[in-house]
């Protein structure tokens, strides 16, 4: 796990938001969830690494226990010590702390089916300034990718809305990128989603 990393101007990072508090989980933490028999993070970290791209996680600290899972992999954590503030508040300081960078894919950590052809799907080059995934009949989800001249947005990023505002800013210049089934939308909330998403695809 590495504490500092660069990346070439002309690249593009993916930023996996990993602050939240899993309040709805009723005292687990959907993060640490095993999924194919390795927490849910350390799932999402790895199917971002074998992109290619540079991996950064936004975690509320350094030593939080969500950190432990990421031992051993070439990721980056950011520490967003406002992260409790909601999403936009983890966004503001996450983004803040990216190297230079050409673009950067924010995607939340508790999106079980994106998988690393979804992720680079995203990271095509595109025409906008904003590539947002979207479900098989179109609403919109996650990853999102931002082109860095956008960055100077999230400094005022604040709550739970994470990036709702530029991205309704920006309509207009975004592009939307079918990934097939809900998967750009399928996010694991509470002991119910868990159990549904189980029963549906097995342990």
């Amino acid at each position: 796990m590495r504490m500092a990393r660069g990346c070439v101007a002309d690249d593009a990072v993916i930023l996996i938001l990993a602050g939240g508090a899993s309040s709805r989980m009723r005292g687990r933490d959907k993060l640490l969830e095993d999924v194919g028999g390795v927490p849910l993070l350390r799932r999402v970290a790895d199917r971002a690494l074998a992109t290619g791209a540079p991996v950064f996680v936004a975690l509320p600290a350094r030593d939080h226990p969500r950190a432990a899972v990421l031992d051993g992999l070439a990721v980056t954590i950011l520490a967003c010590a406002h992260a409790a503030d909601g999403m936009g508040a983890t966004l503001r300081d996450a983004v803040a702390q990216l190297p230079p960078c050409a673009r950067f894919m924010v995607l939340p950590a508790d999106l079980p089916e994106i998988g690393t052809a979804d992720m680079r799907r995203m990271l095509e080059p595109g025409g906008m300034p904003i590539r947002r995934a979207t479900t098989d009949d179109g609403r919109p989800g996650h990853p999102v990718v931002f082109d860095a001249a956008l960055r100077p947005d999230f400094a005022g990023l604040d709550g739970d809305d994470g990036a709702k505002a530029i991205v309704a800013r920006h309509a207009d210049r975004t592009e939307f990128v079918p990934l097939g089934g809900d998967r750009a939308l399928r996010d694991l909330d509470t002991p119910e989603d868990w159990a549904d998403w189980r029963a549906r695809t097995g342990p």
